[in-house]
């Protein structure tokens, strides 16, 4: 079992080129096609009160740029994949990029993006990563600003027991079994430690029975972002698979939690599923 098709949203920023780049990577690991996704909107012009032609002009010099800059798009996916991905396949489109993003996943098994930045996010040029984990339907693979290069020898499934993480548990099972370690965790207090070891166990088998090499541990404390961090600090841990959102969505974008903390972090890939 593998990833038989690999998603990305293309753009021509600094930024984008380390997503790229693994998406690469991973096309090549799982012989997977690698498709590229490129997609730009410009806001419309408020009421010209009659000045049609001046609207239709500035309407028109938008649209062109924003061609210009897909075929820029197009020209780094072609250069970035070429000697290493076999199939590749091309979507573009003067529309929002989430819309155009989300809709192409209907093709992938997998969708690569980068580590969100809410200094520069702009919904018409980049596909908000938060909202495509809601909306695509498919793993989402978020790739840190800064560390090396994909690795995934070891591998931390951050447990709760949500439907949200059974379904990341099955997305990443590629992962899982190239994988040579993959440690189940679960935070809770004290009185849960007990219930915790029976969950943690229960899943870490369900993956030997898939061949992954797994084992369950439980961490007793908060189960916050940074007691995530600290573990797999001390177990070397390059990739975090976990469900997305598992809890009210809307708690979660205005308070913090894991999930946006995990989106924010720039150490790390993370995995996520909703």
């Amino acid at each position: 079992m593998g990833y038989a098709a690999i998603l990305v949203h293309v753009q021509t920023n600094k930024d984008a080129k380390r997503r790229l780049d693994c998406a690469c990577a991973l096309a090549q690991t799982f012989d997977a096609a690698l498709i590229g996704v490129g997609a730009e909107i410009f806001p419309l012009l408020a009421p010209d009160y009659g000045y049609y032609a001046m609207q239709g002009e500035w309407y028109a010099l938008m649209r062109k740029a924003v061609e210009e800059n897909m075929a820029r798009a197009r020209a780094v996916f072609d250069a970035a994949a070429k000697d290493r991905v076999k199939t590749t396949i091309w979507e573009s489109g003067v529309r929002p990029p989430i819309e155009a993003v989300a809709e192409a996943a209907r093709g992938a098994d997998l969708i690569v993006v980068g580590a969100s930045d809410a200094r520069r996010e702009n919904t018409y040029e980049d596909a908000p990563v938060g909202e495509l984990i809601v909306t695509a339907g498919r793993p989402v693979l978020v790739v840190p600003k800064h560390g090396g290069d994909f690795v995934g020898d070891t591998v931390v499934l951050a447990w709760k027991d949500t439907r949200e993480a059974r379904r990341a548990m099955s997305d990443a099972l590629p992962f899982f079994k190239r994988a040579k370690s993959v440690i189940v965790l679960e935070a809770c207090g004290q009185d849960e430690a007990e219930d915790a070891n029976v969950r943690t166990d229960d899943v870490a088998a369900a993956l030997k029975r898939h061949g992954v090499t797994a084992t369950g541990k439980v961490v007793v404390g908060d189960g916050d972002a940074r007691a995530l961090d600290h573990e797999c600090d001390a177990l070397g841990a390059d990739l975090i698979v976990a469900g997305g959102y598992g809890h009210s969505r809307l708690g979660e974008w205005v308070f913090g939690g894991v999930t946006r903390s995990l989106l924010h972090q720039d150490k790390r890939y993370v995995l996520l599923s909703h």
